[in-house]
């Protein structure tokens, strides 16, 4: 079935179970996840590696509310002509904004995206966490047709709030190698205790609290859903697959991906 697709999104609520259809996606159309998390350590760790650790705001002109040319700025770290260049300065750029603790814009957050995605040829990807608001839907939108690619579909992983927040108190993830896991669901085995040295690596996520939750929640309502409203009126196709299922087997799971997408 390779082939078959040239990049689908994947989007639901925060701890709908979105990572177990991607493994699906990936596993069956030999797609590439491209997830935000991974682009955001990516670029912060080319900038981190530099081991620069002045006021970044020198980098900033406030009075003109950006920042200062990635000329200058590849100038004033000394790394010009380097071939990551380009993307330590956006590392640096997204570093300004995590160290203050603020969410990254969507103009920083469009093209750390669209430096990764070129880098995978733009084709053949599950793109994970992103497009988060409207305004990345429609520079998404735009990229595509400058690529001249396509976004086949979108999978919406759908669940309801109270099983969401039931479902992820119980989610773990490897502090060495970040799979992620569940206690019920999907519990680490053995072998990945040993691989990882310590049982102590497998961690509850500092952020997965019922506050947390919450608040992420309400941000798929309020950022996210007008953002796949977007895509649904660009005509893009949408599988809705249930997050919740009796029997949470990795059969069952790739099972009702397949029922949903019509394949037998």
């Amino acid at each position: 079935m390779a082939d078959q697709f040239e990049n689908i999104i994947v989007m639901g609520k925060s701890g709908a179970g979105k990572q177990p259809r991607i493994d699906v996606l990936t596993r069956t159309f030999g797609l590439r996840q491209l997830s935000t998390g991974d682009i955001f350590r990516k670029y912060l760790g080319l900038f981190n590696e530099l081991g620069d650790e002045r006021d970044l705001s020198r980098f900033h002109d406030a009075e003109a509310g950006g920042f200062i040319t990635d000329d200058e700025i590849k100038k004033a770290l000394n790394i010009a002509g380097r071939d990551d260049a380009d993307g330590i300065v956006l590392g640096l750029k997204a570093r300004y904004f995590v160290d203050q603790g603020l969410f990254v814009p969507d103009r920083i957050t469009n093209a750390l995206f669209e430096s990764a995605f070129k880098s995978m040829g733009c084709r053949g990807v599950v793109l994970d966490g992103y497009p988060r608001t409207v305004d990345q839907a429609k520079f998404l939108v735009s990229l595509v047709e400058r690529a001249n690619v396509k976004l086949d579909a979108i999978m919406l992983v759908e669940n309801e709030d109270d099983a969401i927040i039931e479902r992820t108190m119980g989610r773990r993830i490897c502090k060495s190698c970040g799979e992620v896991f569940h206690l019920e669901f999907r519990p680490p085995p053995e072998e990945r205790m040993f691989e990882c040295k310590s049982e102590c690596d497998i961690v509850q996520r500092s952020d997965d609290t019922v506050d947390s939750l919450k608040a992420r929640l309400n941000e798929f309502a309020t950022k996210t859903q007008p953002a796949l409203d977007f895509l649904l009126e660009k005509g893009i196709p949408i599988y809705r697959v249930p997050g919740n299922l009796p029997d949470y087997s990795p059969d069952a799971v790739q099972a009702s991906v397949f029922e949903v997408m019509g394949i037998r």
